[in-house]
């Protein structure tokens, strides 16, 4: 049987290709699994962009110069040498751009496994912890490509606005969100809609042409397009949440706001063709959020698994109204998948667009 893979040249993300292998046998404890679907999002592409950075080509290595793009969705057991994880178990997580995966599950329970392949134990665990979905409750099975699209964008909307709440905010009177059509980005704006009403003002920064979305969302108090940063009052203390990555706008705020850029945590890239950040002369210098950190934070203040259950909990509420913002559109087999990447690296995918794929070509996804 043979592997197929989407893999990106590691230094020039926009070049991809689809290569296959054939699938080693199995060791005992290992299992073989068929990828069902798997969201793509601008999120992928931060993957791709910060795979030397924050080491998301660690994951699923293959042959330099290219790495394997880590994405989440939905994968079922073909064959296994694992007792406690059968052929037919469904499982939902961190998975390759790929058809098929061979994983090494341990710390195994009714509600799934870690990936104990020895490459991936100095990772973080959050990403090698996979829910088994058999049994899943109905409201969760029927959401199935929100969870692929949403969750892993909301659960981090969720720790980072944990994340600007343990912090008091850095002393912030508003949050201004660059690149605010962004799932990451409206998740967090919902979440502040609710949980922070009356400590911050939550400003939305978008392109002329995603104003409408934007607007249409209803959790900005306002929103504004980044050519109209000058109506902005520069006399308020602004934490600055950072998804586009642009370095001309990141400047452009800081001579703005000067001294009152009173954080400026990078979360995304989504403007990966534009010119990278430097230190400014005044205000914040940018930090980059790792949301696995404040995991661990939490983990520590909180117990184990409280601050994914509340990350759950927030998902659902979330993706639920969300999804009904989105048009999904589904492609199956190589060429679908390698167009679809290709769009989203070129920045041709619109914000309300929910892609939804497989490498296998039979499947329905």
């Amino acid at each position: 049987m043979l592997i197929t893979e989407l893999q990106v040249q590691r230094d020039a993300f926009t070049r991809a290709r689809i290569a296959t292998h054939p699938a080693p046998a199995l060791a005992p404890g290992q299992a073989l699994l068929r990828i069902d679907k798997f969201a793509l999002t601008a999120n992928n592409i931060t993957y791709a962009l910060a795979g030397d950075q924050i080491g998301y080509w660690k994951f699923f290595p293959c042959p330099d110069p290219y790495g394997i793009v880590p994405v989440w969705g939905f994968a079922d057991v073909l064959e296994s040498l694992c007792a406690d994880v059968p052929i037919g178990t469904r499982i939902w997580g961190f998975l390759p751009s790929a058809s098929h995966v061979i994983m090494t599950p341990q710390q195994i329970s009714g509600r799934g496994f870690n990936d104990g392949t020895a490459h991936r134990q100095a990772l973080p665990e959050v990403y090698n912890r996979y829910a088994r979905t058999n049994d899943d409750a109905p409201e969760l099975q029927t959401i199935e490509d929100a969870r692929c699209l949403l969750f892993p964008l909301f659960t981090t909307s969720y720790v980072l606005f944990d994340y600007m709440e343990d912090n008091a905010y850095f002393g912030a009177d508003q949050v201004l969100i660059g690149s605010a059509s962004s799932k990451t980005a409206f998740g967090l704006a919902d979440i502040l809609h609710r949980h922070a009403k009356g400590k911050v003002r939550v400003i939305g920064l978008t392109s002329p042409g995603n104003i409408d979305f934007v607007k249409g969302l209803g959790i900005y108090d306002e929103v504004v397009a980044y050519h109209r940063l000058a109506l902005l009052d520069p006399a308020i203390a602004t934490a600055f949440v950072d998804m586009s990555g642009d370095g001309p706008l990141i400047a452009a705020l800081h001579r703005h706001f000067r001294a009152k850029i009173c954080a400026n945590i990078a979360v995304g890239i989504t403007h990966w063709e534009a010119e990278r950040s430097k230190r400014p002369a005044e205000g914040a210098a940018p930090s980059f959020f790792f949301a696995p950190a404040q995991i661990i934070k939490r983990e520590k203040d909180w117990g184990p698994g409280v601050i994914m259950r509340k990350a759950q909990a927030e998902c659902m509420l979330i993706a639920q109204r969300a999804q009904t913002q989105l048009t999904i559109s589904r492609g199956n087999g190589p060429q679908a998948v390698e167009a679809a990447y290709g769009a989203m690296a070129a920045g041709k995918t619109p914000p309300s667009a929910g892609i939804m794929l497989s490498l296998n070509a039979d499947e329905a996804v």
